[in-house]
This record gives C-alpha cells, structure tokens and sequence, in this order.
C-alpha cells in the first residue's frame, strides 16, 4: 500500500513538471500603442513588428473582414488570416498582439490558405 501511495504522488509530481507553461497567444487590438502605431506602415499590407521581449505585433490591413487562427509546431508558429467576402469601402487596420515562447524561431502567415511573405519587418 505504501509502494502504492508513493507511485501516485510520485506519478503526480512528474505530471506537475510537465504541465504546459506555454505562452503563445495570439489577439486583435482594440488600442495600439503609440510606440507601435508609430511603427506601422500604412502602404504596407502586412507587416511584423518585432520587439525585444518574445512579443510581436503583426498589421494587416484590408477591407474585409478577418478570421484568425494561431497553430505551433515544434519552433515554427503558424498564423492563419482568413477573410470573408463581403468587403467595406475603406481599408481597416487589424493589428494583431503575438506573445512567443523562446522555442518558436518563425512565423508564417497564411492569407486565404496560402503562405504569404511580410511586406515590411520592423523593430522596436
């Protein structure tokens, strides 16, 4: 019974130790900061931000409305920008706030499921 009872906590400990620390996220800002909005390119589509903590800002502008969705694999972070097809007459600002873990080394963005390059990579 006691072999058993350690078992368990011991099982239980190592569980602990591999819980999923991750913190990758990926959202839409409703406010830019001010050092980023002044970063922002206007002409370009898509751009990357980066700064020096594991955070990234991705602008996409369109006029269509955007889905988005964030996969990992292994270091290689997937973003995934899917748009509608009703579109507004104005180009809107999305501006998209991506927290990395130190393991993910590329982003790739997928527009309408193609792989699509950044038009403009910039630094803080």
């Amino acid at each position: 019974m006691k072999r058993f009872i350690l078992l368990v906590m011991l099982s239980t400990l190592l569980s602990a130790c591999n819980a999923n620390n991750s913190k990758l996220s990926f959202s839409e800002l409703q406010n830019v900061p001010n050092d980023i909005q002044t970063k922002i390119n206007p002409d370009s589509t898509l751009q990357l931000i980066n700064t020096k903590d594991d955070i990234a800002y991705v602008v996409y502008h369109t006029k269509k409305t955007v889905a988005t969705n964030l996969e990992a694999q292994e270091d290689t972070v997937k973003i995934k920008l899917d748009e509608s097809k009703d579109t507004s007459k104005n180009t809107k600002q999305h501006v998209y706030k991506l927290t990395l873990d130190p393991e993910h080394e590329i982003i790739d963005v997928y527009l309408n499921g193609k792989s699509t390059a950044f038009a403009n990579v910039t630094n803080l």
